[in-house]
């Protein structure tokens, strides 16, 4: 499994696409902060739309904006103080319109939904608003496909197009989080890991084998680095120490384990501790709950 398919497999998410936006300017869509572990997102499909506060932010036809941490946003064309009121339709998709006459933009609204209790590993490490763009770019081509086959099951919907548009859905993210790092000139804490090529063989020995005894020196070795030079160079993209990652990491793949099934004390030993009771207090350091009441917990 390659490094990012790993990250990512170690924090479950859902995708949910449940609105259509066909909107003439001027328009103006509010959206109030998500809870927690709900990052909201929308797939511009056609024209524009400017974000509030994001410093003039255009988005255009194909981009994607996501709001990771949850927060609060406006996406606007002309004054939102002259704009109609919405109108809403059951469907497929939720439909969404007004009856601005000026030049229209559609959007398709959703929300990535992590488990509330392990999402901040993930969500945390990226930005509070992740723009990724695909109009004329080779390196998201996949995610352009993406978008146009999402936009037309919701547009035409068919027999079968429930189910589709949820398979589809659920590629998004990773996708996105592909596109991000490729697009990204400054990549923050744990991605920064994944996207610096000189630590890498760093985060694929964490994520392949937790259970290794990975000191500084053999980190440093796996990069072909001196220790102090790994160091350095691990603490400047993470902003985080070697140890502090291994650790979230073999958290979140500890609670995979337990989701399975597994044995607390198999799952200590899965992710390198000797001891089980040194493994429930870091467990419950990261997850506020011990390794048996992560288990009891309610289903998500």
């Amino acid at each position: 499994m390659d490094t990012l398919s790993h990250l990512l497999s170690l924090y479950p998410m859902r995708t949910a696409l449940d609105t259509r936006c066909h909107f003439g300017a001027p328009w103006v869509l509010d959206h109030g902060a998500s809870a927690s572990g709900v990052a909201p997102y929308h797939l511009i499909v056609r024209g524009t739309a400017l974000v509030d506060g994001a410093d003039g932010l255009t988005l255009q036809a194909g981009d994607l904006i996501v709001f990771p941490h949850g927060s609060a946003h406006r996406l606007y064309i002309g004054d939102p103080a002259q704009t109609s009121s919405l109108h809403t339709a059951p469907g497929l998709l939720r439909y969404e319109g007004n009856d601005g006459d000026g030049p229209a933009t559609d959007i398709l609204c959703g929300e990535f939904r992590f488990d509330d209790d392990g999402a901040d590993g993930l969500l945390t490490a990226l930005p509070p608003m992740l723009v990724v763009r695909t109009a004329g770019r080779a390196d998201t081509q996949g995610l352009s496909h993406l978008i146009a086959m999402l936009q037309a099951e919701a547009e035409a919907p068919r027999a079968g197009s429930e189910a589709i548009v949820r398979q589809l859905a659920s590629a998004l993210f990773a996708l996105l989080i592909r596109g991000w790092l490729e697009q990204s000139m400054a990549v923050p804490g744990l991605f920064a890991v994944l996207a610096e090529r000189r630590l890498q063989a760093a985060l694929n020995g964490m994520l392949a084998a937790p259970q290794q005894d990975w000191t500084l020196e053999k980190l440093a070795a796996a990069c072909h680095m001196s220790r102090a030079t790994f160091a350095r160079l691990f603490k400047q993209a993470a902003d985080a120490a070697p140890a502090a990652v291994l650790t979230r990491l073999r958290m979140a793949q500890a609670a995979r384990l337990l989701d399975a099934g597994r044995r607390a004390g198999d799952v200590a030993e899965a992710v390198g501790y000797q001891s089980e009771a040194a493994f429930h207090r870091a467990f419950k350091r990261q997850y506020r709950m011990g390794p048996g009441a992560w288990r009891r917990r309610a289903p998500r």
